[in-house]
């Protein structure tokens, strides 16, 4: 495995006195672990890496897996090894020793840069309900093969645009303003559960969360998984749970994978002031492999990091009041979190996505910033944004009615 050092050096993993190597060290708290994705595994090898070498040593790994679904001990709810697809399974049956061959393609310099002007890959037309329209974007979720799922939030529609495509396919929605079960009302948010094939839908304007077959063409029907919420946004954990912001109850609640339609407050549920126990107006989430929350403090003006467990949150980015200035937020939407703890916000009104290194006082505009418009350089009141497996940046233009893809330098 290779580590970048410096944007002209690299180092390998290896060991010369015989003992584990670092690498391996880490793979071995984590490989008899049960039901743990691979690419969970190797983002938490990554990050105890970069932990264990005061941030020298910046891992890159290239994920090559058809699915995401891929499990390194995959076992069933009695603590089984399941026949299920996973990697290597055979091998692992009884552990005892395991090679892993990482091929380096190559080593993002660190930070990393985007070039800046986007690509147009959904939408672009102008403002409308046509297949190759949208009309105010929100949410994004990008999967493996680059198929992006649209909250298209004014058409009242899930969208669903493949690489490479002139027009999108709407999979949920689409039959007008409404709260039927066919119906959506200014959906905000998307994801996928890849393990079930369903879309998990922010419904905000029916103050629902809905889960909708995938596939169009399925017998099965959408179902209201939770009701009676302002819901903004929402995020699923590695272990199955799901996490939902409630813009006016300022506060996060988690709902575990068994189904229970309550769910525990998390984050917030203090009131809407900004001290640091309270959110207000909570939209956009993030969560790591270590289940610790980020939060789009929207009329805060700043992002909230918040442990599992923790009482109070962290100011990660923002929170010097609203403004254009790299110290401030205005209306942040969308955040995403690398595993270096860099924190990356869709600066709404500010018409850019904003980096704030870990610990930094101050953020770097990577894209946008360039006044609100239409070019390619430009944003108009971004909202959602995703990383996909490649480090490609996709940002919902909501203003301009696009999806746009800012690739790596």
């Amino acid at each position: 495995m290779a580590y970048a050092c410096a944007s002209d050096e690299k180092t390998f993993d290896n060991s010369p006195n015989g003992r584990n190597s670092l690498f391996t060290s880490h793979l071995l708290k984590h490989v008899t672990e049960p039901n743990l994705k691979v690419e969970a595994m190797m983002s938490r090898i990554s990050d105890g890496i970069y932990r264990d070498t005061n941030g020298e040593m910046l891992s890159h790994r290239q994920v090559s897996f058809r699915t995401s679904d891929i499990y390194f001990n995959r076992a069933d709810a009695k603590g089984m090894h399941s026949n299920r697809t996973c990697a290597y399974r055979s091998c692992l049956q009884q552990i005892s020793f395991v090679s892993f061959s990482i091929v380096v393609q190559s080593i993002t310099p660190y930070p990393a840069r985007w070039k800046s002007d986007g690509e147009t890959v959904a939408g672009g037309h102008g403002e409308g309900d046509r297949a190759d329209q949208l009309k105010y974007p929100f949410g994004l979720f990008v999967d493996e093969d680059q198929t992006v799922y649209i909250a298209d939030c004014v058409n009242h529609r899930i969208m669903g645009w493949k690489a490479g495509a002139t027009t999108g396919e709407i999979l949920a929605g689409g039959k007008g303003r409404g709260d039927g079960l066919d119906q959506l009302n200014h959906p905000s948010d998307v994801i996928v559960d890849r393990e079930i094939d369903f879309l998990i839908i922010c419904d905000q304007w029916n103050r629902r969360v809905m889960r909708w077959p995938r596939r169009p063409s399925s017998n099965q029907q959408p179902e209201i998984l939770i009701d009676n919420i302002a819901c903004w946004g929402l995020i699923r954990d590695d272990h199955g749970s799901l996490y939902v912001s409630d813009g006016e109850k300022h506060e996060v609640r988690r709902y575990d994978k068994n189904g229970a339609k309550k769910g525990t407050v998390v984050v917030g549920g203090h009131g809407k002031r900004r001290n640091r126990n309270q959110l207000h107006t909570p939209n956009s989430l993030f969560v790591d492999a270590q289940s610790t929350l980020y939060v789009s403090d929207y009329e805060n003006h700043r992002v909230m990091k918040w442990m599992k467990g923790a009482k109070e949150g962290i100011v990660v980015a923002g929170g010097n009041g609203r403004g254009a200035d790299v110290t401030q937020l205005d209306c942040p939407q969308g955040v995403w979190v690398d595993g270096c703890e860099n924190v990356y916000v869709a600066d709404w009104g500010n018409n850019r996505v904003i980096r704030w290194e870990k610990g930094a006082k101050r953020g770097t505009v990577i894209v946008g910033g360039n006044g609100e418009g239409e070019r390619a350089n430009q944003l108009s009141g971004p909202h959602g944004l995703f990383f996909d497996r490649l480090g490609h940046l996709y940002v919902a233009d909501s203003g301009n009615h696009r999806v746009q893809r800012f690739s790596l330098c």
